[in-house]
């Protein structure tokens, strides 16, 4: 491992643990800009503002870093170089590039989640520790794509590339023409002369590069905005809708072979033995290789290559963590007998006080199971090595190639693709890893790596089960008391162990969505029992808040009605942080919250703070006589900033749906070691004809731009077991929710 490779490892971890870890860098460091990987090799007559804009042969490129996982940043991050550059989107000389994996592309928003600070608290002290955790992520150089950071990391950086690269072409021209540069205007793409001739960006290209590039240039007032703000149509639309749009799985290299993985269903365990005669005597099939944890067949397509897998005869090692997912359940129940790791919010004497109302909640494993199942396209040379996937972290992906393959990092050459789906799964480098091994053995030769359906999921890392145990107190019809401990397994430790690394101190994931709660509950504690390593288990759509946000909302849920009150109401009446507030309202008045319903219906509500964003849900349940209905849902919630309003319905709409799906139909159990559930027929999604009308309204009172991917999900879940409960008085305190209930 080079020395290169070990600090940048060292470093991502050290970018989560700023305030309590200890490190420090010098004012320098955190404050450096890092290199424009543009800036190399550029033809005279080519220019490279910074790491976002290129200007070249004829064309605009924009860099849009983040990967695109569905949830449309490629054509965001497009939208905001553009409304600044002032070029449209629609111009055929503009042309969309990821980039290739480079510090100057470091997410520096990814540090927030990380922080010991409630989204809500805005003193010196936490706004400080903000911006030296952002500082240190860019000087760590660390690219990545996760935690519904991609805009709030993007939305300021952006705009600046844009105003930077205009005011750059604008002083070419003027000093070109012998004009002011206040006389001049750009419009699409062009900067125009005061008698009005228009001067294409392509063509000033050669004189701008000759100007030292213009910074700290204004950004226009949201009311000057052309693009941002307004209905879009995301530039991958009309592809994905015609079927034409590539992703990883399509691509394809002259001579290139498949291959196809048969790994130990026991996840961590070992090949004892093996026999491919089978296999092999298949037609299609070449070779069979090993690779980590089992076997992979090369063949000649990737149909050939599934049947010479599932051929092969093995004998596989035990799993490396408890067997039965009785055990499972019961390290977690030992780790709430345990001490806690962590009292993360302790207001009012919540120990005595909350002594009442004994409440368990559970949520399962649960698969990521994107649609485009993983995999890579790899070419892997004498001295070099080019390699096509969508992955979240591209540049902790080329360390691990450069790794296997014996090649320096240099040689390695990255191409981020669309993903169909992520989820969650491509934070992982498993297909990564073996398409390396792969490669590298079959050096000369590209080689497609496709995983099954099956071997997606029964190695997929799930997210993480938990459980929680909550007591309250009542007083006077208000909630006075609520005391919740919640056990979990790591995640954060889980996903470093796979890069060699241990990580110490309490991981804020275990209770996230809970105890930054924005409830003035009285007495008010949430504790975090951290568990034993289990099942290896990754980052699953909004993370630590999709078990938390459930356990929280629903405790204080059976507290309300314990209490006779309004389960909307009270919760307005507890709120002391105005977004969240907001959301609150919003969606009351949405819903017409309090009007008669009709018999057998039933609403639940609640609302969930994740990644800094306030989601409030209404669900609304029918009891019917072939099961439970959804009828409609109404969602309110406040992201500081909309820049799509079309796109932020969808996410918040698909977030809904995902949430309701997971908590209704979906979990993940082991036996014998193995994972039971390996495709979606035992792991369903929410079904058409399940899905209720969702009613979405988005606020802007926050005080920041926020992210938007995940926060929906968190709050569906309780939303729909309190509505469960309205219709017919049946408490659900465990996911999935079909296994009590019968839904139509």
């Amino acid at each position: 491992m080079s020395r290169l490779t070990r600090l940048t490892r060292r470093a991502f971890i050290l970018g989560s643990v700023t305030v309590t870890g200890g490190v420090a860098f010098g004012v320098y460091a955190l404050n450096r800009e890092p290199e424009n990987p543009l800036a190399e090799d550029l033809s005279p007559e080519a220019v490279s503002f910074n790491p976002w804009i290129r200007i070249a042969d004829g064309r605009i490129t924009l860099i849009a870093p983040h990967t695109d996982l569905g949830q449309g940043i490629r054509h965001m991050q497009a939208a905001l170089i553009a409304e600044e550059l002032d070029v449209d989107l629609d111009q055929p000389e503009l042309v969309i590039e990821t980039g290739p994996p480079a510090a100057a592309y470091a997410n520096r928003a990814l540090a927030d989640e990380g922080l010991p600070f409630m989204t809500q608290d805005m003193t010196p002290l936490a706004e400080i520790s903000r911006d030296v955790a952002g500082r240190l992520m860019g000087a760590l150089g660390l690219q990545g794509t996760g935690g519904s950071s991609s805009v709030p990391d993007s939305y300021e950086k952006l705009r600046q590339a844009g105003a930077m690269a205009r005011e750059t072409l604008k002083l070419a021209a003027a000093r070109a023409h012998g004009v002011a540069v206040e006389e001049l205007r750009t419009v699409r793409g062009a900067v125009h002369l005061p008698e009005g001739r228009a001067l294409p960006y392509v063509e000033l290209a050669e004189l701008a590069a000759e100007l030292p590039p213009r910074y700290d240039v204004p950004l226009r007032d949201p009311g000057q905005w052309r693009i941002l703000g307004k209905p879009m149509q995301r530039l991958d639309v009309l592809a994905k809708s015609t079927g034409t749009l590539t992703y990883g799985i399509d691509l394809s290299l002259p001579g290139m072979v498949h291959a196809a993985v048969r790994l130990n269903p026991r996840p961590g365990g070992v090949l004892e033995a093996h026999d491919d005669n089978a296999a092999l005597a298949l037609p299609g099939v070449e070779r069979v290789l090993p690779v980590t944890g089992g076997l992979a067949v090369i063949a000649s397509d990737t149909w050939t290559a599934f049947k010479g897998a599932e051929a092969l005869e093995c004998t596989w090692g035990p799993a490396a963590f408890p067997a039965e997912q009785a055990d499972h359940w019961q390290a977690l129940s030992d780790a709430l007998d345990a001490p806690p790791e962590k009292v993360w919010r302790d207001e009012g004497d919540a120990e005595s006080r909350a002594t009442g109302w004994p409440m368990e909640y559970r949520a399962p494993y649960l698969a990521h199971a994107p649609l485009e199942p993983i995999g890579a396209l790899i070419k892997v040379t004498a001295d070099r090595c080019d390699i096509w996937v969508a992955h979240q972290f591209p540049g902790m992906a080329q360390q691990m190639v450069a790794e296997i393959t014996g090649l320096p990092l240099e040689a390695v050459h990255l191409h981020n693709q669309y993903a169909g789906g992520s989820f969650g799964h491509r934070l992982e480098f498993e297909n990564v890893t073996r398409a390396a091994e792969i490669g590298t053995a079959l050096r000369g030769t590209p080689v497609k790596l496709t995983y099954s359906r099956e071997e997606d999921m029964a190695h997929d890392f799930p997210r993480q089960i938990a459980m929680a145990r909550a007591q309250g107190t009542i007083l006077g019809g208000e909630v006075e008391a609520l005391d919740l401990s919640i056990a979990a397994p790591s995640v954060t430790a889980s996903q470093m162990s796979r890069i060699g690394l241990s990580v110490p101190g309490p991981d804020s994931q275990i209770v996230a969505g809970a105890w930054s709660m924005p409830y003035a509950i009285p007495a008010l504690r949430v504790t975090a029992h951290r568990a034993p390593d289990l099942a290896p288990i990754s980052s699953w759509r909004s993370v630590g808040a999709s078990h938390a946000g459930f356990f929280a909302e629903s405790a204080l849920d059976e507290l309300i009605h314990e209490g006779q009150a309004d389960p909307l109401l009270e919760r307005l009446r507890l709120c002391n942080y105005s977004p969240a507030r907001a959301c609150l309202e919003a969606v009351a008045e949405m819903c017409s919250w309090g009007e008669p319903l009709p018999e057998r219906r039933g609403r639940g509500v609640a609302m969930v703070m994740s990644f800094g964003t306030p989601v409030a849900e209404v669900i609304e349940v029918e009891d019917t006589p072939a099961g439970l209905r959804m009828t409609n849902a109404w969602v309110a919630a406040d992201v500081g900033r909309v820049l799509d309003p079309v796109n932020i319905e969808n996410l918040i709409q698909g977030g809904v749906v995902f949430g309701l799906g997971h908590a209704i139909n979906s979990e993940i159990t082991y036996a014998d070691g193995m994972a039971q559930q390996t495709n979606y027929h035992a792991h369903a999604g929410l079904r058409l004809y399940q899905c209720p009308p969702i009613h979405v309204r988005v606020l802007e009172t926050g005080p920041k731009v926020r992210g938007i991917g995940e926060p929906p999900v968190p709050p569906a879940a309780p939303a729909l077991a309190n509505a469960i409960f309205a219709a017919t008085g049946r408490r659900l305190r465990e996911m999935p929710f079909d296994k009590f209930v019968t839904f139509a």
